[in-house]
């Protein structure tokens, strides 16, 4: 007879939240009226992520000297990195909500196809780019409002995700994160074709992607004889002698993770889906899908197959190696700021690995750090971004353009340049206590190799933050230089945490890494 599962609620809680704020968010779509849908939506959302915080930070005080607890049937593991990972991903939700709700950034022009105040996202997404029933949406007002919902159940994925403790929830969780991304990427209200273009993109690489994680997950069951991740780890740890299945589903599961976290190569959609994605759309993906999928690929290899070590970590070492000078050199080149910004995103997916890599507590917990004050520091970036406009009300997002641009607003100016100093790992940000973090605990994990190709890389990447700050502080603006809108409340509380977040965890860092330090221990 089949035992009824049961289903342990108070440990889902945080999940159970968030997804039924999506499913409620549908339902506001369908049948509350339209223009009571705007604020029905932010305050579910905001309401909903932030009841979900609460509830990890209950499960966090409840599981006190414990290592974790087992949920559904041990599909899904509740223990102190998944909750530290399950808080990061809600207070980046939280920032990222409140961008996506920004609705009245005035422009200085006012025109018929496209008054003042509107948001980043298209009036009506059905509607072909430049077609009349596109510009009959834009005199009217519309402002479509499922950005929500679709935000909603992305998060409720990435909750899933680094707390799965099989090979087929992980895959669920994996499709849940990804397919409401897929569709906010081609929802930007001007660029139409290049949001759609990248859209696109981002939808046939993902879903080739995680057919290849799909297929490891078999090949893995096929060796195992399970998708449990504990139950793996028994097996391998049996030495059959038969590990060639094995490694070549390690292979293919390690493929669907690193296009997730944008690590070389498999990161050619990083540059094109950052750039014409709605801004707050990139800053939220930016950061939380990171932030998730690092944790999944850290679950994987702490608890499933650290018997393996000697033959996963050189495949790391050369993937950490490529992405690092990838994503380093590649920024160098770059003019246009959403670019460059992708392609940096591309080197911390190699400074992150590189503390997956020492494969030992301290590089566990300096992972979790770097994952914390990294996404503060994207999503503020991003917000930035998001307020260079043109006299069109159009982003500016080529560095030329940005020229003078701290002389005539030196507080936006100053804060760019503060996320971009974290980026670079100066000192007193939050980028260097992280930076410094992976390659101590990869050091003692004998990676000294790497850590000096981290450091150089490093140095590199000065370059091109140092770069953009010269040029906006020390450059003669051009005679038609953008202007600086002034947005909500929703936008300037963004970037005012984050900014406040990436000084104090540069000069305060102590508190964040001991809570780190106290999640370095999976269930196993």
């Amino acid at each position: 007879m089949i035992p009824t599962p049961t289903v342990e609620y108070g440990l889902l809680s945080p999940m159970l939240i968030v997804i039924g704020a999506a499913i409620a968010g549908v339902l506001i779509e369908a049948f509350l009226p339209r223009r009571s849908r705007y604020a029905a939506q932010v305050a579910l959302a905001l309401g909903a992520t932030a009841a979900a915080l609460a509830a990890v930070v209950l499960l966090v005080r409840q599981l006190s000297g414990e290592v974790g607890r087992s949920a559904v049937m041990g599909s899904v593991v509740i223990d102190r990195p998944a909750l530290f990972l399950q808080g990061t991903i809600l207070i980046v939700a939280v920032l990222g909500v409140l961008l996506i709700a920004e609705r009245r950034i005035p422009v200085a022009t006012d025109t018929d196809d496209d008054p003042p105040g509107f948001d980043a996202f298209t009036p009506q997404a059905s509607a072909v780019p430049g077609s009349v029933a596109e510009r009959v949406a834009t005199r009217a007002g519309a402002a479509q409002t499922e950005v929500f919902p679709l935000t909603m159940f992305a998060v409720a994925g990435m909750l899933l995700f680094p707390a799965a403790d099989d090979l087929l929830t992980m895959f669920i969780a994996l499709e849940v994160l990804s397919l409401p991304l897929y569709l906010l990427c081609g929802l930007a209200r001007r660029r139409r074709l290049l949001s759609q273009e990248a859209s696109l993109k981002y939808f046939l690489l993902g879903a080739f992607s995680s057919a290849f994680f799909l297929y490891g997950a078999a090949m893995l069951y096929g060796y195992a004889g399970t998708l449990d991740l504990r139950g793996i780890a028994a097996v391998v740890a049996e030495d059959t002698g038969k590990t060639s299945l094995a490694l070549t589903g390690t292979g293919l599961i390690l493929v669907g993770l690193l296009f997730k976290v944008g690590a070389a190569p498999f990161h050619s959609w990083i540059p094109d889906v950052y750039q014409g994605a709605p801004t707050p759309v990139t800053a939220f993906m930016a950061a939380a899908t990171k932030i998730a999928a690092f944790g999944a690929m850290l679950r994987i290899f702490y608890v499933a197959l650290p018997e393996l070590r000697a033959e996963w970590r050189p495949v790391l070492w050369a993937v950490a190696i490529l992405t690092m000078v990838v994503g380093t050199v590649t920024a160098v080149t770059q003019t246009d700021v959403k670019r460059m910004l992708a392609y940096s995103a591309i080197a911390h997916s190699g400074f992150i690995l590189t503390g997956v890599i020492a494969e030992n507590r301290p590089g566990l917990s300096s992972v979790l750090f770097y994952l914390f004050a990294y996404g503060f520091s994207t999503v503020g970036a991003f917000a930035v971004v998001g307020l260079v406009r043109g006299a069109d009300g159009q982003e500016e997002t080529s560095m030329a353009r940005w020229a003078g641009l701290g002389r005539r607003n030196p507080l936006v100016g100053a804060v760019f340049s503060l996320f971009l100093l974290a980026f670079a790992g100066i000192p007193l940000t939050s980028g260097f206590v992280a930076k410094f973090a992976v390659f101590k605990a990869a050091g003692e994990g004998g990676a000294i190799p790497l850590v000096v190709v981290g450091v150089v890389a490093s140095a590199v990447a000065a370059y091109f933050y140092v770069r953009v700050i010269v040029l906006m502080f020390f450059t003669d603006p051009p005679l038609d230089a953008p202007q600086i809108v002034v947005p909500s409340g929703l936008t300037t509380a963004a970037v005012t945490v984050t900014a406040a977040v990436t000084l104090a965890l540069g000069a305060l860092p102590q508190p964040l890494l001991d809570l780190a330090d106290s999640a370095d221990l999976f269930l196993r």
